[in-house]
This record gives C-alpha cells, structure tokens and sequence, in this order.
C-alpha cells in the first residue's frame, strides 16, 4: 500500500515554533506521566516504572542503554516511560475490536494511532482473501504454523523460511529461534542488527576483530578525558546517556558534537533528578559543535587523522613528546604505513565539500583531541545507514587507534545500540552468517549438523519475498513493514507469501499488511509476570526471569511483575518451543518441552554453546548481572586475521547532490521509539501536532524558491545498476557481499540514465538550521522514498541517511 493510501498531508492542527535549545527537565517528566495516567493509569503505572532498570526489576523494553551500578530509583527517561506506559496499558485489541475494525479500515489508520489500539489477547488468524482477523486457540495456531515448516522442510527447501527477530526479544528466546530455524535447516535469520548497527559490527570485526563496542560506562562517566558524539541524537533516542554525559562534564570531561542537525540535548540538559536540572540552568554539554554534510563524517576523520600525523612529524622535528603512540602502533598493529600515505595524499578540497566544514573548525577538533590522553567515540545511525558506512566506521577506528584509545580505561569505540537487547540476539546466534565456531558448538550440543551456506539479511529477505522464494515468514516481534526501506516493495513482497506470523504484544503496520494467510500470536511484554501460562494460581510463585545483553556487553535478569493483559498471553520462549515440538517432533534430542517450562535448561545449553557465558545461571543472579569478554578492550587482544589491530586505507568518494536537489536522512521525532510513535509532537523540533514535515536549511530554499511552510511532495532520485557492494557481517566474523548498493547521487557517477522516484507527498517544510544541502524527515513516513538496493558496501544495511530528494511543489 502507497504511503499516501494512510495520509495525504499534515494531520492538523500543524504548529511550528523555533526549536528548543534545552533537554529533558520538568517537561520531560510532566509529558512522560501523561501517558503513565491515559495508558495503565496511576496505579498501575508507577508500579512498573519503580521496578524498571533495577536490580530484581525489568528491563525498560526501550534502548539498549547500560544501567549504572548503582541504579537511580527513577532509572529511565521520558521515552522509556512512554514505552513502558504503552506496554502496561489498560487498553485491549481483543476479537471484538478486530470484529469491528476490517483490515481495509486498519490499513488507513495512521502508525500511531495502531500502536494506541492496545494489547493483543489472544490468537488472531486472517484467512486468505479475508478482511478480518477471527480468534483461533494456540494449538490451531501453532498447528498451522507447524504444518508449514513441516512441509517446506519435507520438499527439502528450508530456506523458503524465513525467521525474523526484533531487538526486544529475549536471550533464551532468540537461542531457542535460532536454534529451531537452523534444525529446519536455514540461516534465514534476519534481524533489526542489518537495519542499525550491521555497518558498525563489520568494521569493528574487520579493525578490532570484535563487532561490540570497546567501552563501559565507567569508561564515559569516570575515565574520558574527550567523547566524542558522532552522528548520534542522545536527547531524543538514547535519553539516558545524557546523564552519563553529565557526570562525565562534571568530571571536566570535554564532549564534541558531530552531527547534521542541532540537536537540544547536546546543548543544555536540564537534569529532572538534580536541583540545577529543575530551578538552575542545566548542564551544557557539548563544548564544540561540528555541523557536518550528511555523509561527510568519513572525510572529517580523514582530515583529523591526517592532522594527527602532521603534528606528530612537526613534534618529532622539534624533539618534542609525540602526538601519535607509537609504542602501540609498532606493537597491537598493522597497516600504519599505509594507511598514512592515503592521509598525506587527502585533498582539503574534497574534505570541505564532503564535510562543509572550514579546515579551521577542523584544526580546533584535532587541539581537542590532542589535549586529552583518553578518547572515546560514540556513534549510532547516523554513522551507520550511509553507502560508506562500514569505511567511516573503519576511519573512526583508525582515529582511536593512533593514539592508543582501545584497551586502557576511558578509550574506545562506543556504538550506541538502539533497542534493547539487539546486541543480546546477535551474541545468541540471530545471525545469517554465523561464524563456524558457533555453529559447530551447537551442532555439537543437539547432536544435529547446522546448516553452514549464509541465509538472507532483512534487505535479501524483502527481495526473495518479492521474488516469490519465501513460502513462510516468522517474525518474533517488531514492525518489519514499518522498519524497512521501500515501503510499497516490502508491502508488496509481504502479501505475496503464503504464511506470515507475528508474535507480538501491540497492533502494529505489519499485521495490517499481511501475507496470504497470517497469524498473530500475543505475547508477554518486559513489565508483565512470567507465570508460565498458569495464570492466577501460580501468583503465590516467584515469577520467570529471562536476560538480556546492553550496548555495553554487560548481561543482566529481566523480571516483569504486572499482572499479564490476558490470561491467554504466553511468553516468547514458550511459544518457540512449542512450535519446535510440533514442527520437529517428540524424537528430537533437543529438550523442547523442558525449554519451555524451564528457562534455566535454556541458560545451561547458552554456557555451553556460547563463549563468555559460563556459569550463566549463578552469574546472571549476582545483581547487575556480568560482563562479557572483550579481547581488546580487556587484554589488547586483537582476533584478527593477523592477530593485531588493523589500520585500513579508506578511498573517499564525495557525495555531490545534483543542482536542485539535497541529501535526506531519515529520523525519529522525540515523540518516538522506533517504528513506535507515541505522539505528533516533536517537542525538541519545535513541532507540534503532526508528523509529515520536511527540515531544511533557509538558505535552501532561498535556492530552490520554495517557502517555509509550503507544502511539498518529497520525490527521492536513485539510479539503478551502478557498482557496490552490500553483504552483512556482525559480532564476529567477516564482511560478505550480495545484492548491489548505490548511493545515487551524481550524473558523473551513474551517466545520463534517467533515475527511479519514489514519492512520499503532503509534507510541510520546516526551515531549520540543519546543514547547508541537507534535510531531514521522519520514518517510518519517509521509508517509502529509500530503495531496497540502496545499502551500505559490507553491511547490506539501507542507507536511510542518504537519499538524495527534489522538493516537488
């Protein structure tokens, strides 16, 4: 369905005012507790928002975001508040709202107002052909869902399955779906990873030879001289981060800001748990702001680096202490040589058109850099769904490793994770190109031989539905309609599969567009009580836990405590497993039936399979939970091909937007997580009561003789067929490739063949101080105009921040 079948233009009321220049404060906790009151109430409500983030408590089912040592009592943010009053609501879509309400109706509804239907109940089937979704019992459910693997498997075709996994889900849920796909006999696992961070876990496996992050929090908030925040909106997306960023000034930390967009909570944080965040001036917390071209950041780390080698060549001149730390280099590295003569070669010219920036402003980043022993560097989106993103990533690596910022306390690589536990499922096998260790441990742990060919990533996943090779597709919560690029593809590719089957826990866009015959399948959420499906005689009982895995590689229990929205709700390790059952058999060696009833059978399997997690169950109970192992970090320990970090040679290919047009990224507004849209409002923006909006810069449409407040169709331009490269590769492993990727955006580049549209209409623009050729708009509205072959070169990942548009009166 075409974006504007939903919507044909701003929802009115639309207000715009001047952006905010502050974060969070007594707003930020007055706008959380409304929706506390309107979704579970008072009551209700504060009982689950005590327990989130704590030890004994839950895991808020929003960022990925580590928890201190010592957790606040209030440990959670205005957005993590919305997510847990969503999920603790008091409304239900139950059988008679989908009675009442056919999927020609719901197809219309807007995002949000989905998401504000309320928990699912029950079971829920669609029919082929029919326009409503009817109750249907568990074993009917799984039944048919079993009867389809079944048969795909039996015809020798397992890999017409496909078994998608969000970043909500658990540790011993995601074990268990991994391991089910692969005794089906597929890899077919993607994930929101390729969608987010699949760019920062090739670099990192390439560079450093581990896809985490180097960093912990005690890294930021004690240790770091300089953080640098790089294509990465904390205020909005990670909330809580601002208060590590906090402690971090307070220390005398400096904190450098590179980012497109001006973003509030990098300038001011008012602190709603500190007297100064309430009645004084807040924190300011970015020292310098680089206001870079979207996808210059590759060019900007260049040009630093290259600065770094010239003053360390001028200090040894001048017999002084060097810049660079040689020691390290000659001894954890390999690469250098090279590496530095592409720095030497670098023309300033095309650093300036790829960034925007003046070398002077350049210059003033690198006495920055030079000025602090320790380094870390953060980055998120905004780093990662570019076409060069795997390159900008290995750039940013070379940046920490001049200097030696991998491997001693408040240095490192710092990607910021955006959903809770998407680390966790990678680390628990979710992966299509699983390294051979982990598959031959688990072979060897249920006495099966795991399938080895790769599966398909989510962009190859969308493509095979469209080309009619996916028979079944699973997905274990999420919104993969509302996530991915090129919505009327995806929506299309989706209704031509036989069987699509959600567990979920809220209506969302991707049941509205379903498969020929498709099932809802309701689950528990992070807040509520794990009884096993036994309901209120097992109330007396301590409740199930399952765990998760932060940004930060530390593992920790998640124990929810509110009263389930339906006594027909199961948990999502339960339903795995006995969907396992029914599709492999009482005969298959793998304990299905104790998985599901004993979640501490899943642990024990988890520390045998899975390096780190030994001792699992007693661990995991210690409060705060454990670390992971970290080579680098820990011991500068590089698991590499050569066994040492490795400096990369990263070829610039600057962006150049055709006359008439400008470069989009695609963002949340504050009133979002994800695909989930809690509200119309983007408070830090300064807009109020709608979401179609278009940000750019005032000197822009000067040029293109378009008026703030005009309203436009956004029309993106793509050329077809030109090189690249996309793949996937993560926490471990090595980049592949498959499918092409294409940034689109020069008739120098692509020839003189006419470029494909893509058209999302009736958006208001928004004159705003982003950067000169640059615009912004928000998703998921704005996935329709990015193109399924438009990724990242090793990562497969859709290149969302760079999708060159026209502003179509």
């Amino acid at each position: 369905m075409s974006d504007d079948a939903r919507t044909a233009g701003p929802e009115p009321p639309l207000d715009v005012r001047p952006p905010k220049r502050e974060a969070a404060g007594v707003a930020g906790v007055v706008h959380a507790m409304a929706d506390v009151v309107e979704e579970p109430g008072l009551g209700r409500g504060l009982k689950a928002l005590r327990l989130v983030n704590q030890h004994g408590g839950f895991d808020c089912p929003g960022c990925a975001w580590p928890e201190p040592d010592r957790p606040h009592p209030a440990e959670f943010c205005e957005n993590g508040a919305k997510a847990v009053a969503e999920e603790a609501t008091r409304k239900r879509a139950d059988a008679a709202f989908f009675a009442a309400h056919p999927l020609s109706e719901l197809r219309t509804w807007s995002d949000h107002r989905l998401g504000r239907s309320g928990r699912l109940t029950e079971p829920l089937l669609r029919d082929a052909d029919a326009d409503h979704y009817r109750p249907v019992s568990w074993d009917d459910a799984l039944d048919l869902v079993a009867g389809a693997l079944r048969d795909v498997r039996a015809a020798g075709t397992p890999d017409r399955a496909a078994f998608y996994t969000s970043g909500r889900t658990s540790n011993e849920a995601a074990f268990l779906y991994q391991l089910l796909a692969r005794k089906l006999g597929t890899n077919n696992l993607p994930d929101c990873s390729n969608m987010c961070h699949e760019s920062s876990g090739t670099a990192l496996t390439e560079t450093i030879g581990v896809g985490k992050g180097s960093v912990s929090l005690a890294d930021i908030t004690d240790h770091a001289d300089l953080v640098v925040v790089v294509g990465q909106n904390p205020g909005t997306n990670h909330p809580r981060m601002l208060t590590a960023l906090e402690a971090a000034k307070d220390r005398g930390a400096r904190i450098v800001a590179i980012n497109p967009l001006p973003e509030a909570g990098l300038r001011t944080f008012r602190n709603p748990q500190r007297a100064r965040g309430i009645v004084g001036r807040g924190t300011r917390l970015a020292d310098r702001f680089l206001q870079v071209r979207l996808a210059g950041d590759l060019a900007l780390f260049q040009a630093v680096n290259r600065l770094l080698l010239e003053r360390d060549d001028a200090a040894r001149d001048r017999g002084r202490p060097p810049v660079l730390d040689h020691d390290f280099i000659a001894a954890h590295t390999d690469g250098f040589e090279q590496a530095a003569a592409a720095w030497r070669a670098l023309s300033w010219t095309d650093v300036h058109d790829a960034t925007g920036l003046d070398r002077s402003e350049i210059e003033a980043f690198a006495d920055d850099v030079v000025g602090a022993r320790n380094v870390v560097v953060c980055w998120a989106m905004g780093l990662t769904q570019h076409r060069h993103a795997v390159a900008t990533i290995r750039e940013v690596v070379n940046f920490l490793l001049l200097r030696g910022n991998i491997g001693r306390p408040g240095a490192g690589a710092c990607p910021v994770r955006g959903h809770s536990n998407v680390q966790g499922d990678r680390t628990m096998g979710i992966w299509e190109r699983p390294p051979a260790t982990f598959l031959d441990a688990l072979g060897a742990e249920f006495g099966f031989e795991p399938p080895r060919d790769p599966g398909h990533d989510t962009v190859d996943t969308i493509r095979a539905m469209r080309d009619g090779r996916i028979d079944v597709f699973l997905t274990m919560g999420g919104n993969f309609a509302a996530a991915t690029p090129d919505t009327d593809v995806t929506e299309a590719a989706l209704a031509t599969v036989p069987l699509t089957v959600h567990v979920s826990t809220k209506l969302n866009r991707s049941h509205v567009v379903p498969g020929r015959r498709s099932l809802i399948l309701p689950c528990l959420g992070r807040t509520e009580r794990d009884d096993g499906g036994r309901g209120r005689a097992a109330r007396a009982t301590a409740p199930r836990f399952v765990t998760v895995e932060d940004s930060m590689s530390v593992v920790h229990s998640s124990r929810g405590t509110l009263r389930p929205a339906s006594d027909l709700l199961r948990s999502e390790p339960a339903i795995v497993a006995d969907l396992a059952r029914r599709v492999l058999g009482d005969d298959d060696p793998a304990p299905w039936a104790e998985f599901g009833d004993d979640y501490s059978r899943i642990r024990e399997s988890i520390s045998r399979v899975v390096p780190g997690f030994e001792d699992f169950e007693r661990r995991v109970a210690e409060p705060g939970g454990f670390v992971l192992p970290h080579p680098p970090r820990d011991a500068r320990r590089f698991p590499t091909a050569t066994g040492r970090a490795r400096f990369t040679v990263n070829p610039l290919d600057v962006v150049r937007v055709p006359e008439g047009r400008l470069l989009l990224q695609t963002v949340r507004s504050h009133d979002q997580f994800n695909t989930t849209v809690y509200g119309q409002d983007d408070r830090y923006r300064g807009v109020t009561g709608g979401r179609r909006v278009v940000f750019v810069n005032p000197h822009d449409l000067a040029e293109l003789g378009v008026t703030d407040g005009q309203t436009v169709d956004l029309v993106s331009e793509w050329h077809a067929g030109a090189a690249g490269n996309g793949g996937s590769s993560g926490n471990g492993g090595t980049a592949g490739t498959g499918g092409t990727g294409d940034a689109g955006t020069t008739a120098e580049t692509h020839g003189t063949a006419a470029p494909q549209e893509r058209r999302a209409p009736g958006f208001r623009v928004v004159a705003f101080p982003t950067a000169k050729g640059c615009a912004a708009a928000y998703y998921p509205e704005t996935n329709v105009l990015v193109p399924l072959d438009h990724t990242a070169e090793g990562s497969n990942t859709p290149a969302s921040k760079s999708v060159v548009i026209r502003l179509e009166p």
